[in-house]
């Protein structure tokens, strides 16, 4: 693989086969175009010092989750109460397919 400010066209065609994709003449020159400003892009990146900048995303080290609790429970009434449309005692669906 060539390095990081270029890349070969038969990477580019190992790469488009390797995400299945079947690109035209055409496609593949654009995709080319395109890859190689994004290269470029990265290239220029390298230039600014970034030493002692701190991350603009933190990782949070501990769970994230909120703690179990329990709650009131509602009856069934007043939760089929609130249903947009029922049938008998059972909560209509749209069809999603």
């Amino acid at each position: 693989m060539g390095c990081i400010d270029s890349m070969e066209r038969e990477e580019l065609d190992t790469t488009a086969q390797l995400a299945r994709l079947e690109l035209s003449e055409e496609e593949t020159r654009r995709f080319e175009q395109a890859v190689f400003q994004m290269l470029e892009y990265f290239s220029k990146m390298r230039e600014f010092d970034v030493e002692g900048l701190p991350p603009t995303a933190q990782l949070k080290q501990n769970n994230t989750t909120r703690a179990d609790r329990t709650s009131e429970q509602q009856d069934s009434a007043s939760i089929l109460n609130n249903a947009p449309e029922l049938e008998d005692r059972f909560i209509v669906i749209p069809n999603v397919l």
